[in-house]
């Protein structure tokens, strides 16, 4: 593709290119457009440069691509994208941008063709729920006949393939290509989780949502975001600035839990067409009194004067609100009530969401990904309130997170729990003693009684904690 053509995707979005100099000299940006060299690859990483690639130097949380500029031209970048603060180097075409990050997302989506606008496009964004969410919005649009593929934190996948995924929502280079994959796998719905780092890094600009999902919003990430204010508006900037603007506005949804405050906060800022839901029968859709087991959930769900009765296997009574937003995403979609309810009905687990493993003694055991306080309470609320015997949680926090929400993680498992099992969750570059530490005073504060490990070989009495550093022997 020519390089005048990706410019004009920059100037799509509004990432503004302030100079763009030739390989031959400053001061002459009219050679430099003259020549307008084929692109034929984009990267943000100088590694993976390809000769006749463009290379868009972008501040890392870790690294400045701009370290890497001469590597970058060593591989054979035609193009380098810099920031506007940095001097351009010699000898390369080189476009100065305000911001190198919305350049990167602008640049890929029309080096891709804007995949997004050829295909029906959901974004979720909230602290919990989102990868139950998109599971269950998958089952059901594949229950409709449709083609669907998925970008989320366990994996991303479409047309039978199926990959890893290191991060919540991929760099814009990545999710672009992938969405152009799957426009040309004919995938026709992609669902999409989208973290508040993507939204506040920009990965998904230039990405065009038709529904914008809103789950809840509770204490995550203050490690990046500082403060929860901040927090908040990244999220609402999907439904304040994304989905209002670009080739779809005039159609954009947004599906918004009414359960969550935010959710009745946020209902008032976006300037799309709403689907409101929750457990009010006043909602665009609505869940009837919901009943939770060991089993699952049942209940009935009403849209349009239409009333049915649903079953889920998913477990917990937060899955409720996971399943509305899904249902809601259906309703948005023009998919009838019943093929919503058979789609609900047909997820019997997620990859460590509640996920059951198998147990020969009558014991549940479940595993969960909760890394938030409110998800943590949540998990083990739902467990407790339909266990028939004692609730045992075995957790810890990860490295290199949010400290803030150890101690609240500490305190919630020891006094939800007849014992709490302290021990290393993925330390990273941290003391896992030091992590613990963290939260065992948390722990401390509402249990008193500490067991030592070889005092539950014969079972355990009293509510306690134990402190076992050892993941697997925890």
């Amino acid at each position: 593709m020519k390089l005048s053509a990706l410019l004009q995707s920059m100037d799509d979005i509004g990432a503004e290119a302030t100079a763009i100099t030739s390989a031959t000299g400053p001061d002459n940006q009219k050679s430099a457009i003259e020549a307008d060299p084929e692109i034929t690859s984009i990267h943000y990483r100088a590694q993976e440069v390809q000769s006749g690639g463009l290379f868009v130097a972008i501040k890392g949380l870790a690294a400045d691509g701009h370290d890497y500029i001469e590597a970058a031209v060593a591989r054979g970048a035609e193009v380098i994208v810099v920031q506007a603060d940095i001097e351009a180097p010699d000898g390369v075409h080189t476009i100065v941008a305000s911001d190198t990050r919305r350049a990167l997302a602008a640049l890929a989506a029309g080096f891709y063709e804007h995949p997004s606008r050829a295909m029906t496009v959901i974004g979720i964004t909230g602290t919990n729920g989102k990868t139950t969410t998109s599971y269950l919005i998958e089952r059901i649009l594949e229950k409709a006949g449709l083609a669907t593929g998925v970008a989320g934190t366990i994996n991303c996948r479409y047309a039978g393939k199926q990959f890893p995924s290191p991060v919540t929502t991929p760099e814009s280079v990545d999710l672009q290509r992938l969405l152009a994959r799957m426009r040309d796998a004919n995938v026709t719905h992609a669902v999409l989780e989208v973290s508040s780092h993507a939204l506040d890094l920009h990965r998904v600009d230039g990405c065009w949502f038709d529904i914008g999902v809103f789950t809840n919003f509770t204490q995550d990430h203050l490690d990046y975001h500082k403060d929860m204010d901040s927090y908040w508006d990244c999220k609402k900037r999907l439904f304040t600035e994304l989905l209002p603007s670009g080739p779809k506005k005039e159609r954009a949804v947004a599906v918004i839990n009414r359960q969550d405050p935010k959710g009745r906060e946020l209902e008032n800022m976006t300037s799309v067409r709403k689907i409101l839901v929750g457990t009010a029968a006043e909602n665009d859709l609505a869940m009837l009194d919901p009943v939770c087991s060991l089993s699952g959930i049942s209940g009935r769900m009403t849209t349009g004067g239409e009333v049915l009765e649903f079953h889920s296997p998913l477990v917990g009574a937060h899955n409720c609100e996971n399943i509305l937003c899904a249902a809601g995403v259906g309703t948005a979609l023009g998919i009838s009530l019943a093929t919503i309810c058979e789609g609900v009905a047909g997820l019997v687990s997620i990859p460590g969401r509640l996920e059951p493993v198998p147990d020969d003694q009558g014991r549940y055991v479940y595993v969960d990904y909760a890394h938030t306080p409110d998800a943590l309470e949540n998990v083990i609320a739902a467990v407790k309130k339909l266990a028939i015997g004692r609730t045992i949680c075995v957790f810890g926090c990860g490295g290199d997170r949010d400290r803030g929400k150890r101690p609240l993680m500490g305190a919630i498992a020891a006094r939800l729990c007849d014992l709490a099992v302290v021990t290393s969750d993925n330390p990273r570059s941290e003391d896992p003693l030091q992590i613990i530490d963290q939260i065992l005073a948390g722990v401390r504060s509402v249990c008193a009684h500490e067991y030592e490990a070889k005092q539950l070989a014969d079972g355990f009495t009293h509510q306690g904690y134990v402190v076992e550093p050892d993941r697997r022997r925890a």
